[in-house]
């Protein structure tokens, strides 16, 4: 997400109002806790509105993802891709592990065969490019899913979103304010190692908290399980960051004011959601 994506070594925000990265923060703020209140709402209100909003989500995502993938000439195959992705995303709520398995599997068999009638010249290079985005978008996203689906699936997913929140709202406040040594200067310059450790503790206490007090887990758990978190979002920010760099374009998209484009806030979400599945499946037995 981009607010650890600004952290920097001297103070990110202007008279103006905007982050040195030309943002408009208070647009982004805005647009952030729009975002909030309605996965919120969603949660509280009627659950299976946060699979609609998930899935929603990644329609767009993907949409931006694969017109930013034009600059390089792959043209993945856009009907199944999306009607796929949907497909998993429902399989997902459904039938648990065995509907996404099952889903991924048939959504990448169907882009194959789709292809197929766009002839021989680039179809190594298409297929390879629409493996990846099923990977990296629905796929990741379908454990988001797999979280809200046991009866305390609120509370995993609340643990899941607002650790991720304080990651990014702790490695912009280190790296504002303390960040000096730059993490990885040819991926993005201004992330520093100050603020992937605001990030980590800030994290960890999330976690501490939410396995503690929301969860049937103990703090010590919160503690791991916050930091892995930290760490899936802070190489899910670089992972984007390079793709970006290697396609040439600043954001995927400018859909979202002060953000760009929805992917530019997936970024972070999308491995991370698949760390949280895996660590409070592990930590916290299902009801």
């Amino acid at each position: 997400m981009e607010t650890s994506e600004q952290q920097s070594t001297v103070p990110a925000i202007t008279l103006t109002g905007r982050s040195r990265a030309g943002r408009d923060l208070g647009a982004a703020i805005a647009v952030g806790l729009g975002l909030g209140a309605v996965v919120i709402a969603t949660l509280v209100l009627y659950r299976p509105g946060f699979v609609i909003v998930v899935g929603l989500a990644v329609v767009i995502s993907l949409w931006e993802l694969v017109k930013a993938l034009e600059a390089r000439d792959a043209r993945p195959p856009v009907v199944p891709l999306l009607v796929g992705a949907v497909s998993m995303l429902a399989l997902t709520y459904v039938r648990g592990t065995d509907g996404l398995v099952i889903s991924f599997m048939l959504t990448v068999l169907a882009c194959v065969v789709w292809r197929l009638a766009d002839g021989a010249r680039g179809y190594f290079r298409d297929i390879s490019t629409t493996v990846f985005i099923v990977t990296y978008v629905p796929l990741l996203a379908s454990f988001a899913v797999l979280l809200v689906v046991p009866e305390d699936g609120v509370a995993r997913v609340f643990a899941f979103i607002v650790t991720v929140v304080c990651s990014d709202v702790g490695g912009y406040a280190a790296g504002v304010l303390l960040g000096r040594h730059v993490m990885a200067t040819s991926i993005s310059p201004k992330k520093t190692w100050e603020g992937f450790a605001g990030s980590a503790a800030l994290s960890a206490l999330a976690g501490a908290l939410f396995l503690e007090l929301a969860l049937d887990g103990v703090w010590w758990q919160g503690v791991l399980y916050g930091l892995a978190i930290a760490a899936a979002a802070t190489l899910g920010d670089l992972g984007e960051s390079m793709i970006k760099r290697d396609l040439g374009v600043k954001d995927m998209g400018s859909l979202l004011p002060g953000h760009g484009g929805l992917m530019d806030r997936m970024d972070s979400l999308l491995p991370s959601a698949a760390v949280a599945w895996i660590l409070l499946s592990s930590f916290v037995p299902l009801p």
